[in-house]
C-alpha cells in the first residue's frame, strides 16, 4: 500500500489493506528450508499521522500459516497476529556520510512523495514468525532409533543409548 506523503496530516487517519503473501512465501522459501508458509492474504489495518517531517504509522496485521514442526516434522496451521510500529524520518543524504547512532537505527526513512507500506509489513510478519517451529510446546518429536512419531504411537526402542566408545569411562564410574 502507497500513501502519499502529502496525505499523511497531523490528525490521525486510519486505512485497512490487503497483504498479498506471494512475495513473503517467496522469500522464506529461499531460506532453502520452507519452515513456514503463509496461507492466504493478511489483512492489515493502519493508522498514520506526521509530527513535523516524521511520520508515525501503527497498525496490526491477523494471518494464518502453516508450520512444519521441528521435532515431529508434520505440518500445523496456526494463526499469527502482530502489533506493528514504524517511524520514518525523510531521507537526507547528509546522514549517509556519518556513522548512525543507536537512536537512527530505531528508524527508517522515506524518500520522495510516498510511502510504500508493504515491504515495512512484509519484514514485520517475517519477524513475528516464532524461531523454532513447533507444532506444541510438548511435542515429543520423532524416535531418533526407528523414527516412529512419539505423539501418535510408542515405540519399543530402549529409552537408553549408549556409545560404545564410552564404555571406558562407564567402567571406571563402577
Amino acid at each position: 500500500m502507497k500513501i502519499h506523503v502529502e496525505d499523511i496530516m497531523e490528525t490521525e487517519k486510519s486505512a485497512a489493506f490487503v497483504e498479498e503473501v506471494v512475495e513473503i512465501n517467496e522469500a522464506l522459501s529461499k531460506t532453502g528450508t520452507v519452515d513456514y508458509q503463509f496461507r492466504g492474504a493478511v489483512p492489515v489495518d493502519v493508522s498514520f499521522y506526521r509530527l513535523g517531517a516524521d511520520l508515525f504509522f501503527r497498525g496490526r496485521f491477523q494471518g494464518h500459516v502453516s508450520g512444519n514442526c521441528a521435532r515431529c516434522l508434520e505440518s500445523y496451521p496456526f494463526s499469527l497476529g502482530k502489533d506493528f510500529t514504524f517511524v520514518l524520518k525523510p531521507h537526507d543524504g547528509a546522514a549517509e556520510e556519518e556513522e548512525l547512532s543507536e537512536e537512527d537505527l530505531s528508524f527508517g526513512f522515506y524518500e520522495g512523495d510516498e510511502v510504500d507500506l508493504a515491504p515495512l509489513v512484509r519484514e514485520a510478519m517475517i519477524l513475528a514468525l516464532p524461531t523454532k517451529p513447533l507444532c506444541r510446546e510438548d511435542c515429543r518429536g520423532l524416535c531418533p532409533r526407528c523414527g516412529a512419531n512419539r505423539n501418535h504411537e510408542e515405540c519399543g526402542c530402549r529409552s537408553e543409548w549408549s556409545d560404545p566408545r564410552l564404555e571406558v569411562l562407564r567402567a571406571l564410574k563402577r
